[in-house]
Protein backbone atom coordinates (compact mmCIF):
# COMPACT_ATOMS: atom_id res chain seq x y z
CA UNK A 1 0.00 0.00 0.00
CA UNK A 2 1.54 3.26 -0.87
CA UNK A 3 -0.31 7.26 -0.59
CA UNK A 4 1.02 10.29 -2.56
CA UNK A 5 1.09 12.66 0.12
CA UNK A 6 5.02 13.29 1.02
CA UNK A 7 4.71 11.81 4.50
CA UNK A 8 2.14 9.89 6.41
CA UNK A 9 1.00 7.64 9.40
CA UNK A 10 -1.41 5.70 11.09
CA UNK A 11 -1.64 4.94 14.36
CA UNK A 12 -4.04 3.55 16.75
CA UNK A 13 -5.53 6.49 18.89
CA UNK A 14 -5.63 4.45 22.06
CA UNK A 15 -2.61 2.14 21.77
CA UNK A 16 -0.26 4.80 20.03
CA UNK A 17 0.65 1.79 17.50
CA UNK A 18 2.01 2.61 14.70
CA UNK A 19 0.02 0.70 11.35
CA UNK A 20 1.50 2.58 9.03
CA UNK A 21 4.22 4.87 8.16
CA UNK A 22 6.11 6.93 5.20
CA UNK A 23 8.44 9.35 5.85
CA UNK A 24 6.98 10.27 9.49
CA UNK A 25 10.33 11.43 10.83
CA UNK A 26 10.99 13.90 8.04
CA UNK A 27 10.63 17.46 9.39
CA UNK A 28 8.10 19.63 7.20
CA UNK A 29 5.81 22.66 7.64
CA UNK A 30 2.35 21.91 8.87
CA UNK A 31 0.37 24.86 8.04
CA UNK A 32 -3.17 25.04 10.38
CA UNK A 33 -2.79 21.40 11.68
CA UNK A 34 -0.58 23.81 14.25
CA UNK A 35 -3.99 24.61 15.56
CA UNK A 36 -4.65 21.14 17.34
CA UNK A 37 -1.66 22.03 19.96
CA UNK A 38 -3.37 25.96 20.10
CA UNK A 39 -6.81 24.65 20.72
CA UNK A 40 -5.49 21.60 23.46
CA UNK A 41 -3.33 24.03 25.14
CA UNK A 42 -6.19 26.41 25.46
CA UNK A 43 -8.58 24.87 26.69
CA UNK A 44 -5.96 23.37 29.24
CA UNK A 45 -4.90 26.56 30.32
CA UNK A 46 -7.86 28.59 30.54
CA UNK A 47 -11.38 28.38 31.56
CA UNK A 48 -14.51 28.25 29.11
CA UNK A 49 -15.96 31.93 30.33
CA UNK A 50 -12.77 33.58 30.28
CA UNK A 51 -13.15 36.73 28.41
CA UNK A 52 -11.12 37.57 25.84
CA UNK A 53 -10.21 40.87 24.28
CA UNK A 54 -9.08 41.11 20.62
CA UNK A 55 -6.18 43.27 19.98
CA UNK A 56 -5.07 45.35 17.05
CA UNK A 57 -2.71 42.44 16.09
CA UNK A 58 -4.95 39.70 16.62
CA UNK A 59 -7.26 41.67 14.23
CA UNK A 60 -4.86 42.35 11.68
CA UNK A 61 -3.38 39.02 11.34
CA UNK A 62 -2.47 37.22 8.05
CA UNK A 63 -4.24 34.72 5.94
CA UNK A 64 -7.53 32.85 7.28
CA UNK A 65 -9.99 34.47 9.43
CA UNK A 66 -12.58 34.38 11.56
CA UNK A 67 -13.11 38.64 11.03
CA UNK A 68 -12.92 39.11 14.88
CA UNK A 69 -12.89 43.30 15.81
CA UNK A 70 -10.13 45.45 17.64
CA UNK A 71 -11.56 45.48 21.20
CA UNK A 72 -14.19 42.56 20.35
CA UNK A 73 -14.74 39.97 23.44
CA UNK A 74 -15.19 36.17 23.10
CA UNK A 75 -15.36 33.94 25.50
CA UNK A 76 -11.98 31.60 24.90
CA UNK A 77 -14.06 28.76 23.97
CA UNK A 78 -15.97 30.48 21.32
CA UNK A 79 -12.39 31.14 20.07
CA UNK A 80 -11.25 27.51 20.16
CA UNK A 81 -14.43 26.79 17.82
CA UNK A 82 -13.39 29.72 15.55
CA UNK A 83 -10.03 28.27 15.61
CA UNK A 84 -10.55 24.69 15.15
CA UNK A 85 -13.59 24.73 12.71
CA UNK A 86 -13.12 27.81 10.77
CA UNK A 87 -9.55 27.70 11.12
CA UNK A 88 -9.41 31.40 12.38
CA UNK A 89 -5.67 32.77 12.36
CA UNK A 90 -7.34 36.22 14.34
CA UNK A 91 -8.66 33.45 17.03
CA UNK A 92 -5.20 31.65 17.17
CA UNK A 93 -3.35 35.17 18.25
CA UNK A 94 -6.31 36.63 20.52
CA UNK A 95 -5.87 33.30 21.98
CA UNK A 96 -2.15 33.22 22.43
CA UNK A 97 -2.32 37.02 23.74
CA UNK A 98 -4.89 35.95 26.18
CA UNK A 99 -3.07 32.92 27.77
CA UNK A 100 1.25 34.30 27.58
CA UNK A 101 0.77 38.10 26.50
CA UNK A 102 2.34 37.55 23.43
CA UNK A 103 2.71 35.14 20.23
CA UNK A 104 6.66 34.75 21.14
CA UNK A 105 5.36 33.45 24.93
CA UNK A 106 2.65 31.44 23.81
CA UNK A 107 5.38 29.71 20.95
CA UNK A 108 7.57 28.75 23.94
CA UNK A 109 4.56 27.33 25.63
CA UNK A 110 3.51 24.99 22.75
CA UNK A 111 7.33 23.71 22.32
CA UNK A 112 7.32 22.87 26.19
CA UNK A 113 3.71 20.97 25.85
CA UNK A 114 5.22 18.94 22.04
CA UNK A 115 7.95 17.82 24.57
CA UNK A 116 5.77 16.57 27.48
CA UNK A 117 3.77 14.34 25.25
CA UNK A 118 6.99 13.25 22.79
CA UNK A 119 6.99 15.52 19.83
CA UNK A 120 10.86 15.89 19.97
CA UNK A 121 11.18 16.65 16.64
CA UNK A 122 8.41 19.50 16.63
CA UNK A 123 9.13 23.55 16.92
CA UNK A 124 6.51 25.77 16.51
CA UNK A 125 7.05 29.83 16.30
CA UNK A 126 3.27 31.04 16.03
CA UNK A 127 -0.17 29.38 17.23
CA UNK A 128 -2.00 29.42 13.66
CA UNK A 129 0.70 27.85 11.17
CA UNK A 130 1.26 30.51 9.08
CA UNK A 131 4.56 29.40 7.40
CA UNK A 132 8.04 30.57 8.71
CA UNK A 133 11.29 28.47 8.37
CA UNK A 134 11.66 27.32 12.04
CA UNK A 135 8.46 26.13 12.17
CA UNK A 136 8.03 22.61 11.94
CA UNK A 137 6.81 19.22 12.82
CA UNK A 138 6.90 15.62 11.81
CA UNK A 139 3.94 13.11 10.97
CA UNK A 140 4.70 10.91 13.78
CA UNK A 141 5.17 13.74 16.05
CA UNK A 142 1.42 15.28 15.19
CA UNK A 143 0.02 11.83 15.45
CA UNK A 144 1.25 12.28 19.41
CA UNK A 145 -0.34 15.60 19.68
CA UNK A 146 -3.14 14.61 18.02
CA UNK A 147 -3.61 11.78 20.07
CA UNK A 148 -3.03 13.21 23.52
CA UNK A 149 -5.52 15.89 22.21
CA UNK A 150 -8.49 13.90 22.06
CA UNK A 151 -8.41 12.23 24.89
CA UNK A 152 -10.35 15.73 26.07
CA UNK A 153 -13.60 15.58 25.40
CA UNK A 154 -14.53 19.03 25.19
CA UNK A 155 -11.60 19.23 22.14
CA UNK A 156 -13.38 16.16 21.32
CA UNK A 157 -16.79 18.00 20.63
CA UNK A 158 -15.54 21.04 19.08
CA UNK A 159 -13.78 19.22 16.16
CA UNK A 160 -16.30 16.71 15.18
CA UNK A 161 -18.65 20.03 15.07
CA UNK A 162 -19.71 20.38 11.52
CA UNK A 163 -21.94 24.03 11.58
CA UNK A 164 -22.16 26.24 14.42
CA UNK A 165 -23.75 29.84 14.67
CA UNK A 166 -21.20 32.95 15.02
CA UNK A 167 -22.26 36.45 16.54
CA UNK A 168 -19.28 38.26 15.93
CA UNK A 169 -19.19 42.08 15.86
CA UNK A 170 -18.34 42.40 12.23
CA UNK A 171 -19.19 39.02 10.74
CA UNK A 172 -22.51 37.26 11.75
CA UNK A 173 -23.00 34.13 10.30
CA UNK A 174 -21.92 30.23 11.05
CA UNK A 175 -18.64 28.41 11.73
CA UNK A 176 -18.38 25.78 9.19
CA UNK A 177 -15.42 22.59 9.49
CA UNK A 178 -13.43 23.02 6.90
CA UNK A 179 -13.31 19.09 7.70
CA UNK A 180 -14.43 17.31 4.78
CA UNK A 181 -13.92 13.77 6.44
CA UNK A 182 -16.63 14.21 8.27
CA UNK A 183 -19.10 14.56 5.68
CA UNK A 184 -17.62 12.08 3.59
CA UNK A 185 -16.30 9.10 5.87
CA UNK A 186 -18.47 6.69 7.98
CA UNK A 187 -17.01 7.02 11.56
CA UNK A 188 -15.15 10.34 11.38
CA UNK A 189 -15.20 12.48 14.60
CA UNK A 190 -12.46 15.09 13.63
CA UNK A 191 -9.59 16.46 13.70
CA UNK A 192 -8.09 19.35 11.21
CA UNK A 193 -6.52 19.91 7.96
CA UNK A 194 -4.29 22.92 6.79
CA UNK A 195 -2.63 24.25 3.52
CA UNK A 196 0.02 27.24 2.68
CA UNK A 197 1.72 27.10 -0.68
CA UNK A 198 4.91 26.10 0.96
CA UNK A 199 3.51 23.41 2.83
CA UNK A 200 1.26 21.96 0.46
CA UNK A 201 -2.43 20.29 1.54
CA UNK A 202 -1.61 18.82 5.55
CA UNK A 203 -4.58 16.69 7.14
CA UNK A 204 -4.58 15.08 10.76
CA UNK A 205 -8.40 12.69 10.94
CA UNK A 206 -9.86 10.44 12.97
CA UNK A 207 -12.63 7.68 12.93
CA UNK A 208 -13.92 5.26 14.91
CA UNK A 209 -15.55 1.95 14.33
CA UNK A 210 -16.85 -0.60 16.48
CA UNK A 211 -14.12 0.08 19.32
CA UNK A 212 -11.48 1.21 17.43
CA UNK A 213 -10.17 4.96 16.92
CA UNK A 214 -7.57 5.54 14.17
CA UNK A 215 -5.62 8.83 13.60
CA UNK A 216 -4.11 9.65 10.14
CA UNK A 217 -1.47 12.39 9.84
CA UNK A 218 -0.58 13.39 6.20
CA UNK A 219 1.63 16.33 4.99
CA UNK A 220 2.37 17.89 2.03
CA UNK A 221 -0.37 16.44 -0.42
CA UNK A 222 0.03 18.13 -4.06
CA UNK A 223 -4.36 18.90 -3.67
CA UNK A 224 -7.34 19.05 -0.99
CA UNK A 225 -8.70 15.82 -3.50
CA UNK A 226 -5.44 14.03 -3.41
CA UNK A 227 -5.27 14.24 0.92
CA UNK A 228 -8.48 13.28 1.20
CA UNK A 229 -8.36 9.97 -0.84
CA UNK A 230 -5.18 8.99 0.77
CA UNK A 231 -6.83 9.45 4.26
CA UNK A 232 -9.74 7.51 2.97
CA UNK A 233 -7.26 4.58 2.15
CA UNK A 234 -5.39 4.53 5.09
CA UNK A 235 -8.46 4.60 7.39
CA UNK A 236 -9.97 1.56 5.48
CA UNK A 237 -6.48 -0.03 5.68
CA UNK A 238 -6.94 0.18 9.40
CA UNK A 239 -10.26 -1.12 9.94
CA UNK A 240 -9.85 -3.54 7.29
CA UNK A 241 -7.01 -5.56 9.50
CA UNK A 242 -7.04 -4.31 12.68
CA UNK A 243 -8.85 -4.40 15.58
CA UNK A 244 -8.10 -2.58 19.09
CA UNK A 245 -7.88 -4.98 22.65
CA UNK A 246 -8.00 -4.44 26.20
CA UNK A 247 -4.77 -6.38 27.34
CA UNK A 248 -4.26 -5.28 31.05
CA UNK A 249 -6.84 -3.30 32.97
CA UNK A 250 -5.35 -0.50 35.40
CA UNK A 251 -4.34 -2.18 38.43
CA UNK A 252 -4.03 -5.70 37.38
CA UNK A 253 -1.57 -7.15 38.75
CA UNK A 254 1.31 -9.49 36.44
CA UNK A 255 4.12 -11.90 37.76
CA UNK A 256 7.16 -13.14 35.73
CA UNK A 257 9.67 -15.09 37.66
CA UNK A 258 10.22 -13.50 40.84
CA UNK A 259 9.12 -10.30 40.19
CA UNK A 260 5.37 -8.76 40.54
CA UNK A 261 4.05 -5.60 38.64
CA UNK A 262 0.80 -3.21 38.12
CA UNK A 263 -0.58 -2.00 35.27
CA UNK A 264 0.02 1.72 35.77
CA UNK A 265 -3.35 2.44 33.38
CA UNK A 266 -5.48 0.24 31.21
CA UNK A 267 -3.15 -0.74 28.61
CA UNK A 268 -4.92 -1.10 25.15
CA UNK A 269 -3.05 -2.96 21.51
CA UNK A 270 -3.63 -2.75 18.15
CA UNK A 271 -3.38 -6.61 16.62
CA UNK A 272 -4.99 -8.12 13.63
CA UNK A 273 -8.43 -8.75 13.63
CA UNK A 274 -8.25 -12.68 13.60
CA UNK A 275 -5.40 -13.00 16.04
CA UNK A 276 -5.15 -13.73 19.68
CA UNK A 277 -2.79 -12.59 22.21
CA UNK A 278 -0.64 -13.07 25.23
CA UNK A 279 1.19 -10.59 27.41
CA UNK A 280 4.42 -11.60 29.46
CA UNK A 281 6.99 -9.08 30.78
CA UNK A 282 10.26 -7.72 29.28
CA UNK A 283 13.37 -6.75 31.70
CA UNK A 284 12.82 -3.03 31.24
CA UNK A 285 9.81 -3.03 33.25
CA UNK A 286 7.52 -3.32 30.28
CA UNK A 287 5.11 -5.09 28.56
CA UNK A 288 4.93 -7.22 25.54
CA UNK A 289 2.06 -8.63 23.45
CA UNK A 290 2.60 -11.39 21.31
CA UNK A 291 -0.30 -12.37 19.11
CA UNK A 292 -0.75 -15.81 16.98
CA UNK A 293 0.40 -14.61 13.78
CA UNK A 294 3.56 -13.32 15.26
CA UNK A 295 2.92 -9.70 15.64
CA UNK A 296 4.97 -8.10 18.69
CA UNK A 297 4.30 -4.91 20.78
CA UNK A 298 6.02 -3.34 23.30
CA UNK A 299 4.92 -0.95 25.91
CA UNK A 300 7.74 -0.18 28.35
CA UNK A 301 6.65 2.48 30.45
CA UNK A 302 2.96 1.00 31.69
CA UNK A 303 4.06 -0.96 34.65
CA UNK A 304 5.05 -0.38 38.43
CA UNK A 305 7.10 -3.00 40.15
CA UNK A 306 5.61 -3.96 43.30
CA UNK A 307 7.52 -2.98 46.31
CA UNK A 308 8.81 -5.17 48.61
CA UNK A 309 6.23 -5.18 51.21
CA UNK A 310 6.14 -5.68 55.50
CA UNK A 311 4.60 -8.55 56.72
CA UNK A 312 0.96 -8.05 56.82
CA UNK A 313 0.89 -4.65 54.73
CA UNK A 314 -1.56 -4.60 52.40
CA UNK A 315 -0.36 -4.68 48.43
CA UNK A 316 -1.45 -1.79 45.80
CA UNK A 317 -5.15 -2.12 45.17
CA UNK A 318 -5.91 -4.28 48.22
CA UNK A 319 -8.10 -2.81 51.09
CA UNK A 320 -7.33 -2.96 54.71
CA UNK A 321 -9.27 -1.93 57.83
CA UNK A 322 -5.86 -0.50 59.31
CA UNK A 323 -6.25 2.85 58.37
CA UNK A 324 -4.20 5.53 60.40
CA UNK A 325 -7.02 7.64 61.77
CA UNK A 326 -4.81 10.77 61.05
CA UNK A 327 -5.04 10.05 57.34
CA UNK A 328 -8.61 8.65 57.78
CA UNK A 329 -9.80 12.43 58.73
CA UNK A 330 -9.25 15.69 57.62
CA UNK A 331 -8.67 18.65 60.69
CA UNK A 332 -12.06 19.41 60.87
CA UNK A 333 -13.65 16.25 60.92
CA UNK A 334 -10.94 15.56 63.53
CA UNK A 335 -12.19 18.79 65.49
CA UNK A 336 -15.60 17.85 65.30
CA UNK A 337 -14.56 14.22 66.29
CA UNK A 338 -13.23 15.92 69.62
CA UNK A 339 -16.13 18.08 70.06
CA UNK A 340 -18.44 15.32 70.14
CA UNK A 341 -16.43 12.73 72.49
CA UNK A 342 -16.07 16.37 75.13
CA UNK A 343 -19.57 16.66 74.83
CA UNK A 344 -20.16 12.95 75.61
CA UNK A 345 -17.76 13.19 79.00
CA UNK A 346 -19.85 16.42 80.11
CA UNK A 347 -22.88 14.49 79.71
CA UNK A 348 -21.75 12.03 81.44
CA UNK A 349 -20.06 13.78 84.27
CA UNK A 350 -23.82 15.58 84.67
CA UNK A 351 -25.38 12.22 84.67
CA UNK A 352 -23.19 10.89 87.61
CA UNK A 353 -23.89 14.53 89.88
CA UNK A 354 -27.60 14.26 89.25
CA UNK A 355 -27.58 10.36 90.48
CA UNK A 356 -25.78 11.37 93.75
CA UNK A 357 -27.70 14.48 94.58
CA UNK A 358 -30.89 11.50 94.26
CA UNK A 359 -29.05 9.40 96.41
CA UNK A 360 -28.63 12.21 99.06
Amino acid sequence: MSVNSEAAILIDARSGDVLYKKNEEKEMAPASITKIATGIIALESGRADDQVVVSRNARQTDGTRIFLAEGEQKPLEDLVYGLLMNSGNDAAVAIAEHIDGSVTAFSQRMNRFAQSVGANHTNFTNPSGLYEKEHVTTAADMAKIAAYAMKNEKFREIVRTRIKPWEGKEWKSELVNHNKMLVSYQGANGIKNGFTSQSGFTLVTSAERNGTELIVVLLKATSSNQIYKDAIKLLDYGFSHYKTVPVLKAGAKISEGEGSYYASETVYASIPKDDMFKVRIVPQNGLIVETTSGLTREYPSVLTKEQHLEAGAPAPNEQTDAVDTASKYSLPEFFMLFFWWLMIVFMSWMMILLLKKERV
